[in-house]
């Protein structure tokens, strides 16, 4: 083997050997799948290097992918491997492996439930504090207690000890000072006490006779108003009388029961009309629970009106239609009714039948069929079903005639797929009409439509709008009808 001949295949294996450790160093690699960006503000990040692990709960879920100062800031940029479920209130922190260890990001997830993390803008970054910063602070603590250990060592110890004691006495003071002022207090307050029960002592006397003056007063007023006193008694007495015949009245109306006369009585003592009424009762409380049911499910309705106009350029024509949605709201059912006027709405068939004499005396008979169309109203009726994923799906009447129709909307109802497939019987052998259009809701009351109509036969285009109106907005032009 020629010597150049080694040497180029020493420097290829060297340059392969090269190329591996770039790419395990600087994590290259084109083929892993794209991952999540994100961006983080520190006040400072020292210590920090590019491609530093980014961990979530201490597992490695990225690297640093640049280290960037913006105004007086650190911005670090963050390369996740995978989109993780990060929520708003998500921070970033420098922390450490260990005591000496590398330093990393440390990503703190947000509270559970909250909005998803908006990744444009910047995460809070929180910087622990330096190895520095810890010694100043040591050094501030030092310096704290040698001031303290100076004042107590080389002051006045013994001046201080005094002046404590000095404090003590005279707080001792003034709590005893507080003990005989409040001793004064205490003997006024007695001596108040044995004033008032002197002025009682002297006082009950003349209390006791004027109150016998008054029970005197009492005992006169009693004897001038006997008479008023009796007329009162005898008024008692007639009312007392009344009472009573009106006692002897209810005892009597009670027997009357009691013997099953008259109508409370058959009722309380006849077993049959008790059932009747109990009966009669019953009826009228399923006839008034049927009618709540019947009023409460028509007011569940949901009603939606809707109508469209549409050009059909190949046909030379256009369709509208005006329909009504009615939702029960019962994640079931849905109806559609509606007139739809079409090119094709009418279909007219005329059968024509020639007889022809030859001159040899035979007879051809020939059968010409004429069919024509004419614009006009069809009516559309069909019964729907809410399959999952919002995919709805209805059979019926479209456009006078037997078909079914599939709608899924997107984007929260903001777009609307439908294809509709109908007319299964058509004149000489024609394919069903089959239509597929696309509805962008661009207003909550209007909207744009467009698709393609009948594309195994006369494959036309068309662009149209429409107009529709929801519960409120119908309970609102009824309102505002009443008013004129």
């Amino acid at each position: 083997m020629a010597q150049a001949l080694k040497v180029g295949i020493f420097a290829t294996i060297c340059l392969i050997i090269l190329a591996l450790f770039i790419w395990k160093i600087e994590d290259l690699n084109p083929f892993k799948p794209k991952g999540q960006r994100l961006s983080a503000i520190f006040d400072s990040v020292a210590g920090l290097d590019d491609k530093a692990s980014v961990r979530v709960a201490g597992v490695r879920v990225g690297r640093v992918d640049g280290v960037g100062l913006k105004d007086t800031k650190a911005r670090v940029n963050l390369l996740l491997e995978k989109e993780l479920p990060l929520t708003k209130g998500t921070y970033a922190r420098v922390s450490n492996l260990g005591l000496l260890g590398e330093k990393y990001i440390e990503i703190i997830p947000g509270p559970p439930g909250a909005p998803p993390l908006d990744t444009s803008i910047p995460l809070v970054g929180e910087t622990p504090p330096s190895f520095d910063d810890t010694m100043a602070k040591l050094n501030k603590i030092g310096d704290s207690v040698q001031q303290v250990a100076g004042s107590l060592a080389g002051g006045d110890l013994g001046g201080n000890i005094n002046r404590l004691v000095a404090s003590v006495q005279a707080t001792s003071d003034e709590i005893r000072f507080m003990v005989a002022e409040n001793r004064a207090g205490l003997r006024a307050t007695i001596g108040n006490a044995n004033a008032a029960s002197a002025t009682l002592e002297r006082e009950l006397p003349r209390l006791a006779d004027q109150m016998n003056r008054t029970l005197s007063q009492i005992e006169t007023i009693l004897s001038e108003n006997r008479a008023n006193v009796s007329g009162t008694t005898a008024n008692a007495r007639e009312l007392t009388e009344k009472l009573q015949t009106s006692v002897d009245n209810l005892n009597r109306i009670s027997d009357k029961i009691a013997k099953g006369e008259g109508t409370i009585g058959k009722l309380v003592n006849s077993d049959e009309a008790y059932k009747e009424v109990v009966s009669t009762l019953d009826s009228i409380q399923g006839g008034v629970k049927s009618l709540s049911e019947t009023l409460g499910a028509a007011n569940k309705l949901k009603f939606n009106l809707d109508m469209q106009a549409v050009d059909l350029p190949s046909q030379h024509g256009s369709l509208s239609g005006l329909h009504i949605d009615i939702d029960p709201q019962d994640d079931k059912r849905l109806y559609r009714i509606g007139v739809v006027s079409t090119p094709e709405g009418k279909r007219r068939q005329k059968d024509q039948t020639i007889t022809v004499t030859n001159p040899d005396g035979s007879v051809a008979t020939t059968k010409i069929s004429n069919t024509s169309f004419e614009q006009s109203y069809n009516v559309s009726a069909l019964f729907g079903f809410k399959a999952p994923r919002d995919l709805r799906l209805f059979a019926g009447l479209i456009e006078g005639s037997g078909g079914a129709q599939v709608d899924y909307p997107l984007y929260d109802n903001r777009f609307l797929l439908s294809f509709q497939a109908f007319d299964f019987n058509r004149p000489n052998d024609e394919q069903p009409h089959l239509r597929l259009s696309g509805r962008w809701n661009f207003h909550p009351n209007l909207y744009l439509i467009g698709g393609y109509d009948d594309p195994l036969e006369k494959h036309s285009f068309f662009l149209g709008g429409g107009i529709r109106w929801n519960d409120d907005n119908l309970k609102y032009l009824l309102g505002s009808v009443g008013k004129f």
